[in-house]
């Protein structure tokens, strides 16, 4: 029988040992935010008092992401992901969560249909080695002043207020935060974050022609590194800077949703924030 119970810091172990199992990213620095965001909404399943899964959740208001989904290898098809969905969903509808998302991979697509999740759009994660450049000059580091129109055309493309995540990773991670401006004032915003494999940059969230000038400008902040960066299908110019980048396609994924959609401006997301919060 699977239990599930609140993860606490003690089970960050058994979540860097089934990452690392599966050739994910996150530091143990990603799942203490993880638990920092939402305590109340993190979990483990234990088969015969053997913790063997994880899942992480984090609510925005009235939309949710859940992901971390992960199960020790040796469980799997013992239904211990089923039952950890299960209970995060029961979990996220006692709060009030009417749009419940997810970025699944092949692997876990089936089990997330079955729970009633739709498909939204395809994502693709691009990898490799970025080009030397020259450093960066055309776009500026964010400024307290500039928080607040960031977070606003966060609010317009992912219809989320995603505030808290932003504000967490721009207090970690400042010298990664970048703005490009309009004549109007901010026009988008791009964050980035260390990992274990690779810096992972995104969510690049931007108007118009900002984005490709913010993810140029990582360009040249990240130049001869390695990198991750997940780019929706449907952005064109997003998939030709990192095809002109020389990344390659290292998975695809499938953003997902249960309940009422979300109507994304997909042409102004320019990079999501990992399968961890969209």
């Amino acid at each position: 029988m699977v239990q599930i119970r609140l993860m606490t810091g003690a089970d960050l172990p058994l979540g860097m040992r089934l990452k690392a199992a599966n050739g994910w990213n996150q530091t143990e620095a990603d799942w203490r935010r993880y638990l920092d965001l939402q305590p109340d909404g993190c979990f483990v399943a234990a088969v015969d008092a053997n913790p063997v899964g994880t899942l992480t959740t984090c609510i925005f208001g009235s939309v949710a992401w859940i992901a971390m989904v992960l199960v020790d290898s040796e469980y799997r098809g013992r239904g211990v992901g089923t039952a950890l969905m299960r209970h995060a969903l029961e979990f996220l509808e006692h709060q009030g969560v009417r749009s419940t998302r997810l970025d699944a991979t092949p692997l876990g697509q089936p089990i997330y249909e079955r729970l009633g999740f739709k498909p939204e759009y395809s994502l693709h994660r691009y990898e490799g080695m970025l080009p030397a450049s020259q450093p960066e000059s055309d776009v500026e580091t964010l400024a307290p002043a500039d928080v607040q129109a960031a977070l606003a055309i966060d609010r317009e493309v992912t219809q989320t207020d995603r505030g808290k995540l932003l504000l967490r990773l721009a207090g970690e991670f400042p010298e990664t935060m970048r703005v490009e401006r309009g004549a109007s004032g901010v026009e988008g915003f791009r964050a980035a974050r260390p990992g274990a494999r690779a810096i992972q940059i995104g969510p690049c969230v931007a108007r118009g022609t900002a984005g490709a000038q913010l993810l140029e400008g990582a360009r040249r902040q990240f130049g001869s590194e390695r990198v991750f960066i997940d780019i929706p299908d449907d952005n064109g110019p997003a998939i030709r800077w990192a095809q002109e980048s020389r990344l390659v396609v290292q998975r695809p994924l499938l953003r997902m949703g249960r309940g009422p959609r979300l109507d994304e401006r997909i042409s102004e997301l320019w990079a999501s924030s990992g399968p961890e919060m969209g």
